[in-house]
């Protein structure tokens, strides 16, 4: 007898599946006209499935009821998500950018990321009670890099081509590309002091200069040089060995397209077992693997790796949807609601904004003090926070005084679950988009801003004209002889006027009769008038009548049809 099999697999299946396929149905419509995106659109859809609403996706379920388990599935979720899209971020750039354009690039990835990182410490240390500063400094490492996923969707498509000059967009492409990776020193500088002289270094005993030990040991040699190394390495060899499989015709188009992709797992899987960068080098393999542009001119056109890059930024998104500790956020011990609220909002106007703003005079790429405003504004938290945010509290599990986590890296996981879960959530939900129309520039609007704001902003915009539309159709409502919305026959006549200015040379059409026979030939008469006989005239004189009775009689069926309007 047929019975219904609801598990958790075939639940996972028809929602994601489901939500997809819907989403793909309006997805022009809510990106193009309600200026709506991807991220925002998969995380309230998260939200509405998780156990908080509809309860059909169940993530701590999916990890046995086992907290530690689920914030590593979260972690190698993020893993592989930033893996391909750096890969592909890599791809994207043209032969040799980052050596090109190393200069610009290390503006952004030093002063830059090092004021950042300042900066967000700063304001998350005003805002939080009780925080020390070094454990600010934790936390704002967190959300110093720009997130590669939210960044990808203003850089890439019709509306980047036709808005964003080429070079501003190559420029955030590899910014966003290396300083998620180059994260890592931020982080584990002050998670090193946390654990070897924080609360005196207790359990942990070493001080500060183990502490920098491993920090220029551990973290600057073998985490980011050897990544940088092996990627490198990885990359050369793909893009050699693709050449060779292609020049001798041993490779299909299927396998070729998606060559990009494989290659990101297989780097996201080795530099995992070894323990060093993945994300890093994933960003240098895509580079060195188009070294000589070939393969990014040869999959110019293509739309597999976008498609790949789609499917797994919308489930992402829908992930954090279903896992965000939402109410931590108002139910708390380390920061008040209206706080935190505070904080996202500090932290969006002033972690990124005055950096780029002040570097922009020595950054060839950023010409104006409006591309500045949108390159600072254009700053995305989002994956790689979350990332990170997983990172850390692996770090702090193993702070440990016996066998129980020590009590100031306790307190720390807590801090770092509310303010890094709820600073990325804002910059998703706050994601950099513009206002403008195609026909304005992105760039020289004073217009840059925000996600939600972006379809508010649009209704400021036309409730009022909506509103005086109405009032004007209200007041001429009292004429007795109110103006037909369009005329039938004007309409006819002005497309006959521009069919006519566009080819005045070409000879007018048969015209048929029904029933009856052609009655106008459709060669022109290149009789010259002055010679032409008497019989020619009158053959023409009787072609042009039966065409003036045909048009007489299609103006009086436009006549009618106008009256019935009417």
């Amino acid at each position: 007898m047929p019975t219904l099999v609801v598990t958790n697999f075939n639940i996972v299946c028809a929602t994601l599946g489901g939500f997809i396929t819907l989403f793909g149905l309006v997805s022009f419509l809510l990106k193009e006209r309600y200026y709506l995106s991807e991220a925002l659109i998969s995380l309230i859809a998260g939200v509405i499935f998780s156990p908080h609403a509809a309860n059909l996706i169940r993530p701590l379920e999916y990890a046995l009821n086992n907290e530690e388990a689920l914030s590593a599935i979260t972690l190698y979720f993020t893993r592989l998500v930033l893996g391909v899209q750096l890969v592909l971020a890599g791809i994207q750039l043209p032969s040799k950018y980052v050596l090109h354009e190393w200069k610009s690039l290390a503006l952004l990835l030093g002063p830059g990321m090092t004021a950042m990182w300042v900066c967000s410490s700063l304001l998350i240390f005003a805002m939080v009670p009780h925080l020390s500063f070094l454990h600010a400094l934790a936390i704002g490492a967190c959300v110093t890099p720009t997130d590669p996923v939210l960044s990808n969707s203003i850089v890439k498509g019709k509306f980047a081509d036709k808005n964003i000059p080429k070079d501003l967009q190559k420029i955030i492409i590899a910014e966003s590309g290396a300083n998620d990776g180059l994260g890592y020193p931020f982080l584990f500088f002050a998670l090193y002091l946390i654990k070897y002289v924080n609360a005196g270094g207790e359990g942990q005993p070493g001080g500060a200069r183990l502490a920098m030990g491993y920090w220029f040991g551990e973290t600057w040699g073998y985490t980011i040089l050897l990544s940088v190394v092996y990627g490198a390495t990885v990359g050369w060899i793909a893009k050699e060995l693709l050449h060779w499989a292609e020049e001798r015709k041993f490779v299909d188009r299927e396998s070729f397209l998606v060559f990009a992709i494989t290659l990101a797992l297989f780097i996201t899987g080795t530099c995992g077992m070894i323990g060093s960068d993945d994300v890093l080098a994933c960003f240098v393999a895509g580079n060195v693997f188009t070294l000589d542009d070939w393969f990014r001119l040869e999959t110019l056109d293509d739309s597999l790796q976008p498609t790949i890059d789609m499917l797994l930024n919308l489930s992402v998104f829908l992930w954090f949807g279903a896992v965000c500790p939402w109410a931590k956020f108002r139910d708390n011990d380390v920061i008040p609601i209206y706080r935190l609220i505070f904080l996202g909002i500090l932290i969006l106007l002033f972690r990124r904004v005055p950096v780029v703003f002040s570097l922009h005079w020595k950054i060839w790429q950023i010409e104006q003090k409006q591309q500045a405003l949108f390159v600072g504004f254009f700053g995305p938290i989002g994956v790689s926070a979350v990332f990170y945010l997983y990172i850390s509290l692996e770090f702090l599990g193993e702070v440990t005084v016996g066998d129980v986590v020590r009590e100031d890296a306790l307190k720390l996981q807590d801090t770092f679950m509310v303010v890094v879960w709820f600073l990325a959530i804002c910059s998703i939900v706050s994601r950099p988009h513009s206002n403008t129309t195609e026909e304005e520039d992105l760039l020289t609007s004073p217009e840059v801003v925000h996600g939600l704001s972006v379809p508010l902003g649009k209704l400021g915009y036309h409730l009022p004209r909506t509103m005086s539309n109405a009032m004007g159709s209200n007041s001429q409502s009292m004429d007795p002889e109110p103006e037909a919305p369009f005329r039938l026959r004007e309409r006819v006549n002005n497309i006959r006027r521009d069919r006519d200015r566009r080819n005045p040379e070409e000879p007018s059409r048969p015209v048929f009769r029904i029933g009856g026979s052609v009655i106008q030939s459709s060669k022109p008469d290149i009789t010259p008038p002055d010679t032409a006989s008497p019989a020619a005239e009158e053959t023409r004189t009787a072609q042009d009548a039966p065409d003036t009775d045909s048009q007489s009689r299609r103006s009086s069926k436009v006549d009618k049809v106008d009256l019935e309007q009417q």
